[in-house]
């Protein structure tokens, strides 16, 4: 054999291995490409955005006016109110659907007839868009017409119709039990499957050393499910932090700023004023915020799952 022989089978392995080692890399690639081109780019661009002056009413207008507008929107008393909406909105709505969700979830893991269109069932409010579901539930809190008011006065616990979305004291209430009912069933599903993963032999082997339901529950189905839990709260505390599209169509915001929120606001902002550099920089702080309460999750998360 050669020396340019001995030198061309030498080099074959490292090739192939090189090509193992390249290759997830190429298919990852495209997914890669499109998320920084329909994700990150726009991010830059509303962070380079709320550095500047920029309302659509003088579009020849791009003044560099660094941090004026967070220094602005710090003093804004809007700002503030819908900062706390949105902390009431998450610290509210998450836990709701996460509680309604697991007892859903422990439902259908039962054995009971018509179980499989149960489970089907379950979907819906999650799988019908947004405008319909807040259209639907406009027209259940309708004062003149709506089923909620019917529904309560026929039990005698209110004695005249409320206006439950023109009511500044009931409205955000109102729009979180709209979000409640319709991100439950994306808990029911995570947990479902976390609950069939549970081998059966453990629940025959507590129920035999003469262990209850609730041992059974906290010492064998929480732990199971604690990593599909961790992941879809994590994931529906980014997606309700975001979610503005059932408030914009309920209530527009209103009545007042009693259902403001900073995604809304920032949308409002630059939608309604058409000021983008304002609203883009109430866009930055909120992101700010949201990665915050994100790393401050994965942190605490991380620890109580290890």
């Amino acid at each position: 054999m050669t020396d340019a022989t001995r030198i061309q089978v030498s080099d074959s392995p490292s090739r192939a291995a090189l090509g193992r080692r390249v290759l997830p890399y190429a298919m990852l690639s495209p997914a890669v490409l499109v998320t920084l081109a329909i994700v990150f780019v726009p991010m830059l661009q509303t962070a380079w955005m709320s550095l500047h002056e920029y309302v659509l009413f003088r579009p020849n207008d791009f003044n560099w006016i660094g941090l004026e507008n967070f220094r602005t929107a710090l003093a804004d008393e809007v700002f503030w109110i819908s900062l706390r909406h949105t902390v009431i909105w998450m610290a509210t709505t998450i836990p709701a659907q996460l509680l309604l969700g697991l007892v859903t979830a422990l439902l259908l893991n039962q054995d009971f007839p018509w179980r499989p269109v149960a489970r089907a069932l379950i979907i819906i409010p999650w799988a019908l868009p947004s405008v319909v579901i807040a259209l639907m539930w406009v027209w259940i809190y309708d004062s003149n017409y709506g089923v909620a008011n019917e529904f309560l006065l026929r039990l005698g616990l209110i004695q005249k119709a409320i206006p439950w979305l023109a009511d500044p004291d009931t409205a955000l209430a109102s729009i979180i039990l709209t979000l409640t009912w319709q991100g439950f069933p994306f808990f029911a599903v995570m947990i479902l499957a976390g609950l069939q993963s549970i081998p059966r032999s453990y629940y025959e082997a507590a129920a035999i050393d003469g262990a209850s339901t609730w041992r059974q529950f906290w010492h064998i189905t929480l732990p199971g499910i604690s990593g599909v839990v961790v992941t879809a709260v994590l994931l529906r505390t980014i997606w309700v932090a975001n979610s503005f599209d059932v408030i914009f169509v309920m209530t527009g915001g209103g009545p007042g700023y009693s259902t403001h929120t900073l995604p809304l606001y920032a949308f409002v902002k630059a939608r309604t004023n058409l000021d983008f550099g304002y609203g883009s920089a109430i866009a930055v702080l909120f992101t700010l915020l949201l990665m915050a309460i994100v790393v401050f999750y994965l942190r605490r998360t991380g620890k109580a799952v290890s």
